[in-house]
């Protein structure tokens, strides 16, 4: 079974940061494309960022540059630095994993901003 597993959620002030990891497994890593979505309470499950194998990546339009996503190939290990996070970005983060209609998810990281 896919495993991926995220950390660095936590509590933080408004205006302040995170990084988030996520950890996967090498034979999925190399080839897939992964992400980050996240899921506020009531609301539905949407897209942050994605970066492909490649290391292109895409971002939602709503983050006007305060986040970013990367990876580190050694460490099979997806990143995603979060900067002058808002109330508003208060939500469960999930690491994805997709290639050709085959999607993996990690557990979920809270994090929780407070104003």
């Amino acid at each position: 079974q896919v495993q991926l597993v995220e950390s660095g959620g936590g509590l933080v002030q408004a205006g302040g940061s995170l990084r988030l990891s996520c950890v996967t497994p090498a034979s999925i890593f190399t080839i897939y494309k992964m992400g980050w979505y996240r899921q506020a309470p009531g609301k539905q499950r949407e897209l942050v960022a994605t970066i492909t194998s490649g290391g292109r990546t895409n971002y939602a339009d709503y983050l006007k540059g305060r986040f970013t996503i990367s990876r580190d190939n050694a460490k099979n290990t997806v990143y995603l630095q979060m900067n002058s996070l808002k109330p508003e970005d208060t939500a469960v983060y999930y690491c994805n994993a997709e290639r050709s209609g085959t999607t993996y998810w990690g557990k979920g990281t809270l994090v929780t901003v407070s104003s």
